[in-house]
């Protein structure tokens, strides 16, 4: 295989770390977010707390395309609830696309450096 910077190549577990990282704080910020609003429903508090859950998993890298598989739905469903609303690829459902790709991707390649589900 050709590549211009060949001795990189041994380093590809670190990319699942890093995206594992970031997706993971930004799926708990994001369920803080909507928890600590007043006035939301009980569905939507425990939606919360299961999202942050599973932001939890991912960082430590616990079950980590188990939870990837639950964010991989959730974001399926709320792009699906946009298109329904013909919101589709207007500026917040981009966001919700990024974040969609990166959780198949942590459901393709696993973890990655510094987990505890690492295959051995």
């Amino acid at each position: 295989m050709l590549s211009v910077f060949p001795s990189l190549l041994s380093l590809q577990l670190l990319s699942p770390l890093l995206i594992r990282l970031i997706l993971g704080l930004v799926i708990i910020f994001e369920a803080y977010r909507v928890y600590s609003k007043r006035s939301i429903s009980l569905q939507q508090k425990t939606l919360s707390i299961v999202e942050a859950l599973s932001g939890i998993l991912l960082i430590i890298g616990l079950w980590t395309q188990v939870a990837a598989l639950f964010i991989v739905i959730d974001f399926i469903v709320r792009l699906a609830y946009k298109i329904k609303n013909k919101s589709f690829l207007t500026d917040g459902v981009n966001y919700y696309l990024i974040l969609l790709v990166l959780a198949i991707s942590l459901l393709f390649t696993g973890a990655g450096f510094l987990a505890f589900d690492m295959p051995l």
